[in-house]
């Protein structure tokens, strides 16, 4: 019996993968569901990492897995529900977890797909200040290729299901997907919900054992010396459990640690791709002259430079990391929930004493779970989208985050008072605290978006979308003046003695867990900005202020742009409705003046129509005017300001050309000049101011009718230019007629008076007839029209069948052997 039964792991995976081929999922989750009921935990050892990976995808992203990201209740509803109630934490699969938990099992998870610096520090013997990895590492048993982390079977199932969302961007989509709607966004919001409770605690495990406990991981002996980053204190569930008599004394101490080991993980896997110290040095001026040479060292014949070792010893700790909008969305939903969770927090008693004693492990997590977790590596990855992410509308996610972790007062549990006028609502003070522990994420992001919003289109109406929610944002009452408090609170000079100026600068994120014993209170609010702040940037940081006269140039210049852009916007609406209204019965069987000239380039304002070209506008206009009750822009600033900006329509009512400087060889654009047309805000009236029979031939003109007329309108007038010239000289209605339909006024004063034009005599300005119009495409489909009708009324059915086919017959033979430029269609 005991052969057969060490062999049975084995056929039960063969079995397992075989049905992965031949049944389909709604029955291979329900024979699933069966083995981890019936079976014990060894047999269900051997499969668990085959079916992490089978569920979640491979971690070089080859095997997809069930293609969560991809599964939406919409496209695929039986599998969709299928897999949210397979991977529910009260479901089949986490009582999977759970038995093998209780069995204390460990599985093996390679290092090297861990994120950038958590993988070059281990690599390099460097122990990373997430707890997450104390006591984790080992080598591999083979003495083989490199090292492992030994993870319970929560953690390991927590690591694959958080890093599928990186590793898996390849995923095969058959439709589009909407990333709040997929199966995995919904399981985040479930598994947040679920261990990070807003009301009540978390819920305990289901145990296979009446009145047995899961019991929390055990400290285990690190395989590798390493050093470490800093001080590292006892975990979270180690302090609340060392100081109990027993584990069953206190069921929430002991399930604590699934919180705290989530969140590490969705923090770590999610957010920790670019380290604190790598940051730190690219701000130096140092550094960046380093990278500089570098890259100018690419191209020399010299690649052994000093400078090249220099730069790569510089990214140890950093690798090529470009989240995507999913990644970015998914991140903005762990910020909300983690505002909510923080936010409910109950009140703390008056008395220190009743503290101490009544406080649970959860709401001290609560308490510390922002500024410990979260604070520093989202800093780090919104400066990296910032300065990364493409100049175009897709950034509204990364966008609608930053203003998520700006407002915790959003996901508070108190409602506002219900009015009957929809006024603002004024932050409270009790926010005071928290704006300016996080004064950089309010004020260098600020300077971060401003930076972008100059360099994109605000005629487009989704960035003018993204530039009027920042507005609104920072316009809430009382914000920007807790931001400036907070600034001037940074600013103070130091008045501290030497062993308080050392503590000053120590980084908050420095130990392993966050509920370790915490510091000394610090009363002193200045101190506290000054440590975020030194912190984050480091001691050389030089701060740049929000309402300081360099970023109050940078909101001027901004307006400024807003106003050309909403100039822009009227000028296209304008046109718009000029070629709306051109647009008569005849003018579809001749040329209109925009057609001719080609004077319009057109925008994508064009093609959304009429209410989103006012949509950008009232954007536009409610962002200046936030931004100027933010900045306290007065009536004259704005005047001036439109002034120099120059969106004053001319007398013809057409916009100013684009910036340029007149010199010797003409207009030479600035570089203003050149925003400007890239930008679409201002552009050139550019016309064609000759012979409009000699004009290029358009896109949509046949060309070999355009040669054809043209002769044959050239031998007309040359056979009929006395008679057409008598008759335009007539003084009564027929005259009249023939000077309208005969001659271009336009084009003969402009020939006239011409200094080009040398030989006036040469130019054939006189009364002539022009079939140009013919060749249009649009005039041959409306002949056809009239030519279709005429003969259906008067030969019949039959008849009008025969004399269109001859029609085109003709036409095509005609085109085919006298006139080039033309062929028939090839089927």
């Amino acid at each position: 019996m005991a052969a057969p039964y060490l062999q049975q792991p084995s056929f039960l995976l063969a079995t397992l993968k075989a049905d992965c081929v031949n049944k389909p999922f709604a029955q291979r989750c329900r024979d699933l569901e069966t083995l981890i009921e019936e079976l014990p935990a060894k047999e269900l050892h051997g499969i668990f990492p085959w079916l992490v990976e089978s569920i979640f995808g491979s971690l070089d992203g080859i095997i997809v897995g069930w293609n969560l990201r991809c599964l939406q209740g919409r496209t695929n509803p039986n599998e969709y529900s299928v897999a949210l109630d397979f991977l529910d934490p009260s479901g089949p699969m986490m009582k999977l977890v759970y038995k093998l938990q209780a069995e204390e099992y460990r599985y093996d998870f390679p290092v090297s797909y861990l994120p950038g610096p958590v993988k070059a520090s281990i690599q390099e013997q460097v122990l990373p200040e997430c707890s997450l990895y104390h006591n984790k590492v080992q080598f591999p048993s083979s003495g083989g290729l490199g090292l492992n982390l030994a993870l319970n079977p929560f953690e390991y199932y927590m690591f694959y299901f958080a890093i599928s969302l990186i590793t898996q961007k390849n995923s095969p989509v058959t439709h589009h997907v909407s990333p709040s709607n997929s199966a995995y966004f919904i399981l985040v919001d479930t598994y947040l919900k679920c261990f990070l409770p807003t009301e009540g605690s978390v819920l305990p495990p289901p145990s296979s054992n009446p009145g047995g406990a899961i019991p929390s991981p055990t400290p285990r002996s690190p395989a590798v010396p390493f050093s470490s980053y800093g001080m590292h204190h006892t975990s979270l569930l180690k302090r609340h459990i060392a100081h109990q008599p027993s584990v069953n004394a206190d069921p929430a101490s002991q399930e604590i640690w699934r919180s705290e080991t989530l969140l590490q993980i969705f923090v770590e896997m999610w957010l920790h791709h670019y380290s604190l110290e790598m940051y730190q040095k690219m701000q130096s001026p140092h550094v960046k002259l380093e990278v500089l040479h570098y890259r100018l060292s690419i191209s020399s014949k010299h690649h052994g430079s000093p400078a090249q070792s220099s730069y790569q010893a510089l990214h140890a700790y950093q690798e090529s990391f470009k989240p995507t909008e999913e990644h970015v969305l998914v991140v903005r939903l762990l910020v909300k929930h983690l505002h909510a969770f923080s936010n409910s927090l109950k009140p703390e008693p008056l008395s220190p004493s009743a503290h101490s004693h009544t406080a649970s492990p959860l709401e001290e997590f609560k308490r510390v779970v922002i500024p410990r977790f979260v604070q520093e590596k989202l800093y780090i990855f919104l400066q990296h989208c910032f300065g990364h992410w493409p100049l175009d509308a897709s950034f509204r996610a990364v966008l609608e985050m930053w203003l998520s972790y700006l407002q915790p007062w959003r996901y508070a549990p108190e409602k506002p008072p219900q009015s009957t006028e929809p006024l603002p609502r004024s932050v409270s003070e009790k926010w005071a605290a928290f704006i300016q522990e996080n004064l950089l994420m309010y004020t260098k992001l600020f300077v971060g978006f401003l930076n972008r919003a100059l360099r994109t289109d605000l005629v487009s109406p989704k960035n003018a979308l993204m530039v009027f929610r920042v507005a609104k944002v920072f316009a809430q009452p009382n914000l920007a003046e807790m931001i400036l408090k907070g600034e001037q609170l940074f600013l103070e000079p130091e008045l501290v003695i030497p062993h308080r100026q050392h503590r000053l600068f120590m980084s908050p994120t420095l130990g392993g867990s966050f509920l370790s014993s915490r510091s000394p209170a610090v009363t002193d609010a200045s101190f506290k900005v000054k440590s975020h702040v030194y912190s984050l940037e480091g001691q050389d940081f030089q701060y740049k202020q929000m309402f300081g006269t360099e970023v109050r140039n940078l909101v001027l210049k901004l307006a400024q742009l807003i106003c050309q852009a909403q100039q822009t916007a009227k000028s296209i609406s304008d046109h718009s409705a000029e070629t709306m209204a051109s647009q008569s019965f005849f003018s579809w069987f001749r040329f209109t003046p925009s057609e001719m000239n080609g004077s319009y380039t057109g925008n994508d304002l064009d093609e959304i129509g009429q209410d989103s070209i006012k949509k950008t506008d009232e954007y536009l206009e409610k962002a200046l005017e936030y931004f100027c009750q933010i900045f306290k822009l007065s009536e004259a600033q704005l005047t001036q300001m439109m002034m120099k900006c120059g969106t004053a329509q001319d007398e013809n009512g057409k916009k100013q050309l684009p910036d340029c400087i007149a010199s010797e060889n003409g207009l030479i654009l600035t570089p203003l000049g050149r925003y400007q047309i890239i930008n679409g805000l201002r552009r050139f009236e550019l016309q064609y101011q000759g012979d409009a029979e000699l004009q290029p031939i358009r896109s949509y003109e046949n060309a070999a009718l355009v040669r054809l007329l043209f002769r044959l309108s050239s031998a007309l007038n040359d056979r009929f230019a006395d008679q057409m010239e008598m008759l335009c000289s007539r003084d009564d209605f027929v005259g009249r007629l023939c000077r309208y339909h005969l001659t271009n006024p336009q084009l003969v004063q402009k020939i006239r008076y011409s200094p080009v034009v040398r030989d006036r005599t040469s130019q054939n300005w006189g009364p002539r007839i022009s079939l140009r119009f013919l060749a249009s495409y649009r005039t041959l489909i409306s002949l056809l029209m009239i030519y279709f009708l005429a003969s259906w009324f008067y030969v019949g059915p039959v008849g009008c069948t025969f004399m269109i086919l001859t029609g085109y017959f003709l036409y095509a033979v005609i085109m085919t052997f006298f006139f080039e430029g033309w062929k028939p269609h090839e089927h």
